[in-house]
């Protein structure tokens, strides 16, 4: 009997092990085929010789130092909204916590409103319809998208704990807060002039290209860290998924990890919509879609849920960029079109993730 159990269990993790390579490779599948999409199409071959150093100068342009670095955001991108509402939900005991629906989102916009409109970092350029509209100062609107994101869960931690909520109850301050900077944004807006609304409103589309290798590397860095953070504490995770009493008794403690956990999850999903802009829903769907292969196990649902979250992000992309070439549409607009719907769907059966 005990031969058949170890033999159960050897045949579980080979199957996690097999669906994490299979996410893996779906992703950096799909990098390589946004590669070749665009308004200029480059053929396989082409993109294979460039990659390995030949390949034509044109070739050579448009990957590196147009494709590349987008594919490189997206990934980045991605896989830190995933990750980070993966952890959200578990320590929150939520399914429905995410950046976007936690309001982190909705600070960051408030934050670059306020940098836009009140501190000069707002410009349009071009005379023409369909100007392009962008942020004149990019590092300042970074900066302050980044203390208006990750201001949110200071607030709702503060809340929470001032209260003594528990961790469930902390998604509905974070919807309140997120009101609150909406209406705020708005104000923002109905006080500004045409060219620094335009500013904001084109901010808030989403642009995977706005970031250089520079905030990648940034990006890439806080992932890093906040990926060994998040697997280190995997069983407690998985003790978590038992109850917070359970989780208690098996000598987690939980108050610090729900604190710590926040805080890092929040500073990665921050970074990620400070440099890009808001990307909506790729946290809250990722964790869901790999749960259907993965199950709640922390030490393949993390990386599995980075994997599909930059996934969606790079299909998403190229979406964009397809739809009506070669015109780009709004990634934000994208992802929360399509990813709407499976909020509405997680919302009817929330009874069934919840156990």
């Amino acid at each position: 009997m005990k031969l058949l159990k170890q033999d159960e269990y050897t045949i579980y993790i080979k199957r996690k092990w097999i669906t994490l390579l299979a996410l893996c490779a779906v992703m950096l599948g799909t990098g390589l085929l946004s590669l070749s999409v665009g308004s200029a199409s480059l053929p396989l071959s082409e993109i294979l010789r460039t990659l390995a150093g030949g390949g034509e100068d044109v070739s050579r342009t448009i990957i590196f130092h147009v494709r590349l670095p987008r594919i490189a955001t997206a990934i980045s991108v991605g896989t830190a909204l995933a990750m980070a509402g993966c952890i959200m939900q578990n320590v929150l005991r939520n399914p429905l916590a995410s950046a976007s629906t936690l309001g982190i989102a909705q600070g960051a916009s408030f934050g670059a409103a306020v940098a836009i409109v009140y501190f000069q970092a707002g410009v349009q350029t071009g005379l023409v319809s369909g100007a392009a509209v962008m942020a004149a100062n990019p590092y300042t609107v970074t900066l302050f998208a980044f203390v208006g994101g990750i201001s949110t869960t200071v607030l709702i931690l503060l809340l929470s704990y001032r209260s003594g909520a528990v961790p469930a109850t902390m998604i509905l301050a974070g919807v309140a807060i997120g009101a609150m900077f909406t209406g705020a944004t708005a104000l923002v807006q109905y006080f500004a002039d045409d060219v620094r609304v335009g500013s904001i409103v084109y901010w808030t589309f989403g642009n995977l290209g706005r970031p250089g290798w520079r905030e990648i590397r940034i990006l890439s860095a806080l992932n890093l860290v906040g990926f060994l953070y998040f697997m280190y504490n995997r069983w407690n995770y998985n003790a978590m998924e038992s109850g917070l009493y359970t989780a208690k008794s098996l000598g987690v403690n939980v108050d610090m990890l729900v604190l710590v956990s926040m805080v890092v999850a929040t500073l990665v999903s921050a970074t990620a919509i400070a440099f890009v802009g808001t990307i909506a829903f790729i946290g809250l769907i990722a964790p869901h879609i790999v749960r259907k292969f993965v199950g709640n196990d922390y030490r393949f649902l993390i990386p599995c849920s980075a994997f599909m979250g930059g996934a969606i992000l790079l299909a998403a992309d190229i979406a964009s960029r397809m739809i009506l070439s070669p015109a780009v549409l709004p990634i934000g607009a994208l992802t929360s079109f399509f990813g709407a719907p499976l909020f509405l769907y997680i919302i009817i059966k929330r009874g069934n993730l919840a156990k």
